[in-house]
């Protein structure tokens, strides 16, 4: 069991960035990922989103992608040598029948023409993309194992709330089923007093029967005692699967609810009422635990 609440990180290295991934998720009724990156590794979003599809099934997950430029690779130089050759060749030739240049030497002059952005282009290098493919997926990988190992960790104190709530339960249905059986019987034999007094001693056995099948089929919840007997074994099961619970499991408890409420609105004894709404106070505590179960 694994909770949808959890929190990783990852970090990688290239030769011109360094990169920290950060992912964290929340309860979510399905997966709903929402990625902030540089728009550059936009050509990355389906393998990121296909790769923490793997890893989590279910909750909103957020991911943080930042790239860090090494300084020693950040800037790229491109001069225009071609244009320089052919501006230089322009000077001694049209520019000195033009102008007095003889007293500044061509190589300062050379100087002041490369910090001209017409022949001197500086720019950000951009980081080869399959090394940097390679080290964001490999940051991913790091923050996924560690988001993976806190919701399993923060699952299994779920998975022990939820065992001990089982546990209560379930004493609670059997005393219930006990109680059922001796309040039957009981009602029986007062049934069968009241009636004889009311009517004397000359009471037809068949008709007295009849009627007390009647009372009794409709305050009658031994079908749904099965049931939730039925439905907390498929607890005991999905809380020991190895696959994502959290949906069945839901649906389960509001099946388990509905048994429940069925049986407060079917029995008239305070003794039944009460045993339902303790039964439903334990039912609420683990419907609130599976909301943050994966």
């Amino acid at each position: 069991m694994k909770s949808m609440t959890g929190f990783g990180k990852g970090s990688a290295e290239t030769p011109d960035v360094q990169i920290e991934i950060e992912i964290k998720s929340v309860n979510q009724r399905f997966l709903d990922l929402q990625l902030r990156m540089p728009k550059q590794l936009n050509p990355l979003e389906g393998a990121l989103r296909q790769s923490i599809k793997q890893t989590l099934q279910r909750g909103r997950i957020e991911l943080y992608v930042t790239l860090k430029e090494k300084t020693a690779h950040t800037k790229q130089i491109e001069i225009q040598w071609d244009l320089l050759e052919r501006f230089m060749q322009e000077i001694d030739t049209e520019a000195k029948d033009r102008f007095d240049l003889a007293e500044l030497p061509k190589a300062a002059l050379l100087e002041q023409f490369l910090l001209h952005e017409a022949f001197l282009t500086i720019s950000d290098q951009e980081p080869e993309e399959s090394t940097l493919a390679d080290g964001v997926m490999e940051a991913l990988d790091q923050a996924l194992a560690a988001i993976d190992q806190s919701r399993w960790v923060e699952g299994q104190g779920i998975l022990q709330i939820l065992q001990e709530n089982q546990r209560q339960l379930q004493e609670k249905l059997t005393e219930l089923k006990q109680f059922v059986t001796l309040y039957e019987a009981d009602y029986q034999e007062r049934f069968e007093k009241k009636l004889t007094a009311y009517l004397g001693e000359e009471v037809e056995r068949d008709r007295l029967l009849t009627e007390l099948a009647i009372l009794l089929e409709r305050g009658d919840i031994h079908e749904e005692l099965d049931r939730l007997s039925i439905h907390l074994t498929t607890m005991t099961e999905l809380l020991a699967a190895e696959t994502p619970i959290g949906r069945e499991l839901d649906f389960l408890i509001q099946e388990m609810n509905r048994e429940v409420n069925t049986i407060g609105s079917k029995s008239s004894p305070i003794q039944i009422k009460n045993s339902v709404v303790q039964m439903k106070t334990i039912i609420e505590k683990i419907r609130e635990q599976v909301q943050n179960i994966e």
